[in-house]
């Protein structure tokens, strides 16, 4: 990351340092610690240091309002909140490195089913769901993905708060590849670290691409790069079209999956063109059905062991060892799966997963709006985007800044609306007068021919300061 390199003996330092620190501070096997802080090398061994003592790891996300972080501070009972020179916490890791070391410390016993980490997503309500992982499913995750030789270095554009922050460099680590970390996921930093750190893999989300795509990559030599692969949201052919034109020379996979499941499927490189629009068969140790509605669910070694202290949701989501994946799927003649919407409401946008309901609630009483409601409208580069459909009084003037400055220090910037559409009234359900999503999403779609677009333009694009850091 810029200049600052960790070698893997000095990680393996620091990290008994602070297998010593956060022993000294009485934490041990079952306990809990939260990272709240930017995109840094210096967290890696806090990552470790906490696997070592069978400290449960829950990186949040820095970009977070006070009270989006209060909210999971008050769930997760952490004994310690370490934070950076940004984000406030009860220790920072050079504080750590500073105390007394701790020694004679007894090895811990822990078991590999027990929690490792725990990612906090957003799930069908405003409260953001802990999916937590055990020490298994991780190394399983890893093992599927590990090559066991060295491939080049890979950059990862994931911040630390996000599953992909972790699981891709730990696969490259295990086979011994250098991974390049970059602040933000910006074209410049990236296509900078590729052309400095002489990167063979990338993989980013289609709205990263996007911007690498619409930069000019002539002041760099990117010829290093053999591998461009993406996923995460909705891929277009169109743009696995433009990846290949601007990088020749590269091969490209598409990964289908969640925090919860880890990858699904994939589409590997010779059937990218072949099958577009498809995410792949079922990847290596997952099975796959279809639900009668055609929900994809999915089982695995490596699923999640649950939503933390949520046994609603879980049982929601787990059946019999399968997930309930929300997505709505179909299945080709040879075994290809192609996601065709989803069954819950949750938007997917830029790779975060955002509950409209949060944002209703505080959309809800604008004055000048009389009904307002928010759903994710197809979009080739995010996936999708948060679209606002608004119902205003006469003569009143609602902006799409006003919705966002609405939202402003209550909400995380990724979850702040980047479309508004003004309408005559809003569908809803007879007898509980719940909003249908669905059909406003639907109504976009049939207008615009399939690309959404606004009635009041859209804001500049979506900003790559802390809203995902994607």
């Amino acid at each position: 990351m810029g200049d600052i390199e960790l070698r893997f003996a000095e990680l393996d330092t620091d990290a008994r340092r602070l297998t010593r620190a956060l022993a000294g501070q009485g934490l041990t096997v079952g306990d809990r610690i939260v990272w709240c802080g930017s995109t840094t090398i210096a967290a890696i061994p806090l990552w470790f240091a906490a696997a070592r003592l069978g400290v449960a790891f829950i990186p949040i996300n820095p970009g977070s309002t006070k009270s989006e972080v209060d909210e999971i501070l008050g769930r997760v009972d952490a004994r310690l909140v370490v934070g950076d020179e940004l984000s406030a916490g009860t220790t920072s890791i050079s504080e750590l490195h500073r105390a007394a070391p701790v020694t004679g410390i007894r090895q811990s016993n822990i078991d590999e089913t027990s929690t490792h980490v725990v990612f906090f997503t957003s799930g069908s309500s405003d409260v953001p769901k802990g999916v937590e992982l055990s020490h298994r499913a991780l190394r399983l995750r890893m093992m599927i993905d590990q090559t066991q030789a060295p491939n080049g270095p890979t950059l990862c554009m994931f911040p630390h708060f996000h599953t992909a922050g972790w699981y891709g460099p730990m696969t490259a680590w295990a086979n011994g590849d250098e991974v390049v970390y970059v602040e933000r996921a910006d074209a410049e930093s990236i296509l900078e670290a590729i052309h400095r750190r002489r990167v063979t893999r990338l993989y980013a989300i289609p709205a990263v691409w996007r911007r690498i795509l619409d930069a000019d990559l002539t002041n760099f030599d990117l010829e290093c790069l053999r591998m461009c692969d993406t996923g995460t949201s909705a891929t277009s052919a169109a743009l696995l079209d433009e990846i290949a034109q601007s990088f020749p020379g590269t091969a490209t996979s598409v990964t289908y999956g969640s925090t919860e499941a880890g990858g699904v499927c994939r589409l590997w490189p010779e059937d990218v063109h072949r099958k577009p629009g498809s995410v792949g068969p079922p990847a290596p140790g997952c099975e796959i059905r279809l639900e009668a509605d055609t929900e994809l669910v999915v089982r695995s070694p490596f699923l999640f062991s649950g939503y933390f202290r949520d046994p609603v949701n879980t049982s929601a989501s787990l059946h019999d060892g399968w997930f309930r994946t929300g997505d709505l799927a179909e299945c080709d003649e040879e075994g290809y799966y192609s996601i065709v919407g989803r069954s819950k409401e949750i938007i997917r946008t830029g790779g975060e997963s955002v509950a409209p309901v949060e944002i209703d609630q505080i959309l809800a009483g604008m004055p000048g709006v009389v009904d307002i409601a928010v759903a994710g409208v197809p979009d080739v580069a995010w996936g999708e985007v948060i679209t606002a459909f608004a119902v205003l009084e006469p003569g009143a003037v609602v902006t799409l800044d006003d919705l966002r400055s609405r939202c402003a220090g209550t909400l995380a910037r990724f979850k702040h609306p980047r479309r508004l559409e003004i309408r005559e009234s809003l569908p809803r359900t007879g007898a509980t007068r719940q909003i249908q999503r669905s059909l406003l999403v639907q109504s976009v779609i049939d207008q615009n021919g399939g690309e959404p677009s606004t009635m009041i333009p859209v804001a500049s694009g979506p900003s790559t300061e802390r809203e995902s850091d994607q």
